[in-house]
Formats: structure tokens, C-alpha cells, sequence
């Protein structure tokens, strides 16, 4: 059965099967920066957005976000643009994935305006390069005030 041949309701049930917390790409970053020595909060729902990892001293969060989920499928895909990659959805999933990047991009100016670092990490960086996702989230503890000791 092709996608077009498969019924909202299947392709309901399949999509909310999928975790919107500890998914792998996250406990992949979590696993990383835990072997670094970085110590961390996890889905800290004090912040705008429940940010997936949190540095409360330094006042950085770090989100890992899902490529589908967040308006990224089209890069991963080879496809031009976001436009592109949505004229193939229904208007539903449409709607969500622009509410998404809506959402995200409100949480960013809400967490930024309180003072805080947003790092946003696309999932496919950190399955195809945890080292440089974990070096992104280290510059910007150190740009917040953390001390190197190495």
C-alpha cells in the first residue's frame, strides 16, 4: 500500500506512535555530552518550549529536532525548498508542520528574551556527526561562562 492509498486514520495512528521524548537522536546527544563530563537537566518544562536538555547555570537549552516534525524532511530529502517538500502533504499535516516551526521559532525569541542560549540541533546532524553537535553545545557553555579545564 502506497502513501497515497493509506487512510488518515492509519497514517494517524502510525504518526502518533512516534515519541516526542527520548528518542533516540536525544539520548544519543545525552549519552555524548554525559561522556564529556557535561551534566544537564532533560525536558525541563520550567521553559518555554521544554527545552530537550537544559544547562540551568549557564542558561543554555539545547532542542534535537525531528526533520519531519520541524520542517527539515526537504534537505534531508534533496528536495529545493520547505514549499516543495509540503505541496505533497494534506492540508493537516501542512498546518502542523508550519504550527511546529512557528512554535520553535516563538520558543527561541521567548527563552533568548529571558536571557537564556538556544542551540537547535536537526536530528540528522546529530545521527551523522555527534562530535560536532556536542562541540556546538560546548561553545556555547563556554560563550555563557563556562571554564575549560583541558
Amino acid at each position: 500500500m502506497s502513501n497515497k492509498e493509506r487512510t488518515a486514520e492509519v497514517t494517524h495512528k502510525i504518526m502518533s506512535a512516534i515519541p516526542s521524548k527520548n528518542t533516540e537522536p536525544e539520548l544519543m546527544l545525552r549519552k555524548a555530552l554525559w561522556k564529556e563530563n557535561l551534566r544537564y537537566r532533560v525536558n525541563y518544562k520550567k521553559l518555554p518550549g521544554k527545552p530537550d536538555v537544559v544547562f540551568t547555570k549557564y542558561h543554555v537549552a539545547v532542542f534535537c529536532d525531528g526533520d519531519y516534525w520541524h520542517g527539515h524532511n526537504w534537505a534531508i530529502r534533496g528536495l529545493s525548498s520547505l514549499e516543495e517538500e509540503l505541496a505533497g502533504y494534506s492540508d493537516f499535516w501542512r498546518n502542523k508542520i508550519l504550527g511546529n516551526i512557528e512554535r520553535d521559532t516563538k520558543n527561541n525569541h521567548a527563552l533568548r528574551e529571558m536571557g537564556w542560549t538556544v542551540v537547535r540541533l536537526w536530528e540528522s546532524d546529530i545521527r551523522a556527526d555527534i562530535d560536532d553537535c556536542v562541540q556546538r553545545i560546548k561553545t556555547a557553555l563556554i560563550d555563557a561562562g563556562m571554564e575549560t579545564h583541558e
